[in-house]
């Protein structure tokens, strides 16, 4: 007792292969789910970058006088 018998690691073994198999659907959906992970965080990555160059203080056009 309390230790790993071959059935066990067959066992794991047999759904590493099934998550992680070449051309599975579940190996694609975990993938498309990294994309949209990645794409996710870049976007708020982005958005940061805009934000910081709202926060200037923006410089007010002045209109020429009239002669």
């Amino acid at each position: 007792m309390g230790g790993f018998s071959i059935w066990h690691i067959l066992i794991v073994v047999f759904v590493v292969v099934i998550l992680f198999g070449g051309g599975g659907r579940i190996s694609n959906s975990l993938g498309e789910l990294g994309k949209g992970i990645r794409n996710f965080r870049k976007g708020l990555s982005n958005e940061d970058a805009k934000g910081d160059a709202a926060d200037e203080p923006q410089k007010a056009i002045e209109k020429p006088k009239d002669q």
